[in-house]
């Protein structure tokens, strides 16, 4: 018996080598030539009687097919495709010796992850033809290691199934086995698949291991879901996304390998094999396996018999249903369903070829040019260019919401054919009516949009609607129904305008616009910093003519005290005058007891005058936000009312009128007032004279400036 210290080199050399244990994972080796049988001795038989044949089984043992998913993949960076990124960063990393301790591949299924990771276990153990190479970007592929590696039986490479090997104990035994050198390579390589299938647990006890690895350990990570990857795992990797492989790319690649197979394909049939493999190779080259299969020991692969295949509708029959659908020819669309259900065709499939459809007629009417992208179907550039000039975007936008609503019908539905076959009419008869916008131009008689001048834009001098222009003013509906007010009414006489008097630097006080010059403030809604108050906001302001501009005045300064002005205070009686001002107000039991002092000392602040303000239990009039709320109350019942807005409401039955917006309206809602003189003013009517008169012949008369505020008897 000899033992193994008594074999010499020469010996060890002359071994066979160890069987494979499977496949591998790049192609099996070519098959060493057969040797010849020895010749067998003749049977002897004890049976009288003809000798049996020999089976074809028995004469050659025929050799296990294998898909050209695993045939055909790649055995070096070279043999990727579509990942330009990954592999230049990789033969960078591998030139300048700057290779990490752990990746973290990343990407849709089939796109090469595992590959990858098997490439770069090669790379970093490949030693070269001669035996004294290093780690290199380009493997030679025939060196022991790299045949044992491509064998799939290295002991230093080690492949694991995260989904299978999730727990503590199996990361344990990484690190337990991570402390020893490698047996026979240079690195000792830790493949991970689907990583993101691991505990929690087990993520943790990884940590250490992972941010300081031994120095002769790699870890090579790849998931498909990498948003379940702890944060603290991606820290410790470096992290390549493999992107989808376009589709002209796929196409090239597919056709390569029909070639090397034999196999007689059409374009269009790979095209349609690469746009149903949505970016994943593997996907494409199982369907490629199966489309070669098709048409038997003769006869090439037609687009016909893969898109049996697939399952697809023809690329014809979803524009002739797209046409139809767009002409309202309801019969044309059931016979087109009908030919579509012969053949075998989804509707839930058809359906999703027509969005698809109306997605790119919609970039053909965006972009012309897309028209003469080569990556696009001949049939789609002309018939779909053509159909694309008869339609608009609002259409094409309408036809792509119905359609989508429709898949999701059919999937829900028992009878898919049926709910196809309503979503088809609904949207015939859609393609009728017209647009909102359309409806519009026809009752108010405006021509094209094309023709529509260029206005004012709301808000800004001259008015809110679009002056002069053609097509619908932008202000049309808001003429039409801001005539409402609580103190003219709809179709008072000098009814409010978009803007009055001169606008402030900085944006003009709102809550008039059609008063008096005055100091720019902010909108209610907005504060202003200290830090911001220029040199004209600290001169005096110009004296308020109304309450509605003292109100204003708060906004901004005073927030809280501006919201009690709006909601918590009935104005009984204003007067404004150069030298100062008076006003008289009710004020509700959640008004605080010193807003009249509050908003004293901010007139006198603000206008450098003293005014005197004072509480009374009069009634007065609503509050701003009780006027408001009747205004809007009053221009939605002028709205709906109005002949262009009825027409529209029969147009389309039932909608509803949700809002009235009004550019002409100041922040609370409210029309500006005309301009008014500064003299006394009571409920809203001048006053002669220099003092307030009352109400009535009941009323009390205003005190002197020195009285004391009346009313305090209130609880």
């Amino acid at each position: 018996m000899t033992s193994d210290t008594d074999l010499s080199p020469d010996t060890q050399d002359d071994l066979p080598e160890p069987p494979m244990e499977g496949p591998g994972l790049f192609g099996d080796p070519s098959p060493p030539p057969a040797a010849a049988p020895p010749p067998a001795a003749a049977p002897v038989s004890t049976v009288p009687g003809p000798a049996r044949p020999a089976t074809p089984a028995e004469a050659a043992p025929a050799h296990p097919y294998r898909v050209l998913a695993r045939k055909y993949r790649p055995q070096d960076f070279n043999d990727l495709i579509g990942q330009e990124a990954l592999v230049r960063t990789l033969r960078n990393a591998f030139a300048q010796n700057r290779v990490a301790h752990a990746f973290m591949l990343t990407g849709v299924r089939g796109v090469g992850k595992t590959t990858t990771a098997r490439i770069i276990a090669r790379a970093l153990n490949c030693i070269g033809p001669d035996g004294t190479g290093g780690p290199t970007a380009d493997p030679c592929g025939v060196c022991p290691e790299c045949r044992a590696i491509l064998a799939d039986r290295h002991p230093d490479v080690m492949e694991l199934d995260a989904a299978s090997n999730n727990s503590v104990d199996n990361v344990r035994e990484i690190r337990e086995a991570v402390r020893f050198r490698p047996s026979q390579g240079r690195f000792k390589v830790y493949i991970l698949d689907e990583v993101h299938m691991l505990s929690g647990a087990a993520f943790n006890a990884l940590l250490k291991t992972l941010e300081e690895p031994p120095p002769q350990v790699k870890f090579l990570f790849a998931t498909t879901e990498i948003r379940k990857v702890p944060a603290t795992i991606l820290s410790r990797c470096q992290r390549f996304d493999l992107k989808r492989v376009p589709q002209e790319t796929l196409r090239a690649h597919f056709a390569g390998i029909a070639d090397k197979e034999g196999a007689l394909i059409e374009p269009e049939a790979l095209a349609m094999i690469a746009r149903a493999a949505d970016g994943s190779v593997r996907d494409g080259l199982s369907l490629l396996d199966q489309a070669i299969a098709m048409p038997g020991e003769s006869g090439g692969v037609s687009a016909e018999q893969v898109r049996d295949m697939l399952g697809l509708a023809d690329r014809a029959l979803v524009l002739d249903l797209m046409e139809a659908a767009m002409r309202g020819d309801l019969p044309a669309v059931l016979a087109a369903m009908d030919r579509a259900h012969e053949r075998g065709a989804d509707p839930g499939v058809v359906l999703a070829d027509m969005a698809e459809l109306t997605h790119t007629l919609t970039r053909f009417r965006a972009v012309p040019a897309l028209r003469h992208d080569p990556s696009i179907p001949e049939a789609e550039r002309t018939r779909g260019g053509a159909l694309a000039e008869t339609l608009t975007i609002p259409v094409l936008g309408r036809a792509w919401q119905v359609l989508l609503r429709g898949i999701n019908e059919v999937a829900e539905s028992p009878d898919r054919r049926a709910a196809a076959e309503m979503v088809l009419i609904r949207l015939a008869h859609l393609a009728d009516m017209p647009t909102p916008g359309e409806i519009v131009r026809r009752l108010s008689g405006a021509p094209a949009p094309a023709g529509r001048g260029g206005g004012v834009p709301n808000g800004g001098p001259g008015g809110g609607a679009s002056g002069g222009g053609a097509g619908v003013p932008a202000g049309a509906m808001a003429d039409a129904v801001g005539g409402a007010s609580l103190s003219g009414g709809p179709g008072a006489p000098g009814g409010p305008t978009a803007s009055g008097g001169p606008t402030a630097p900085g944006g003009g006080l709102r809550a008039v616009a059609g008063g008096a010059p005055m100091r720019a403030v902010a909108a209610p809604a907005a504060a202003v910093a200290p830090e911001t108050v220029t040199e004209a906001e600290v001169a005096p302001a110009p004296m308020p003519a109304t309450f509605r501009e003292v109100v204003a005045l708060a906004s901004g300064r005073k927030p809280f005290l501006h919201a009690h002005l709006v909601h918590s205070v009935h104005l009984v009686r204003f007067e404004a005058r150069p030298e100062g001002g008076r006003i008289e107000l009710r004020t509700r039991p959640d008004a605080p007891r010193d807003l009249a002092g509050q908003l004293t000392a901010l007139l006198q602040e603000v206008t450098g005058a003293r005014w005197t303000v004072s509480l009374s239990n009069a009634g007065g009039e609503p509050t701003l936000a009780e006027q408001g709320r009747t205004a809007a109350v009053a221009r939605l019942e002028v709205a709906r009312s109005h002949p262009l807005v009825l027409a529209v409401m029969e147009a389309f039955p039932g909608a509803q009128i949700r809002e009235v917006r009004d550019a002409s309206l100041d922040a609370y809602g409210l029309p500006p007032p005309e301009a008014m003189p500064p003299e006394a003013m009571i409920d809203g009517e001048p006053v002669e004279g220099d003092g307030f008169t009352p109400l009535d012949d009941d009323g009390p008369g205003f005190a002197p400036l020195d009285a004391e505020p009346a009313g305090m008897d209130r609880p």
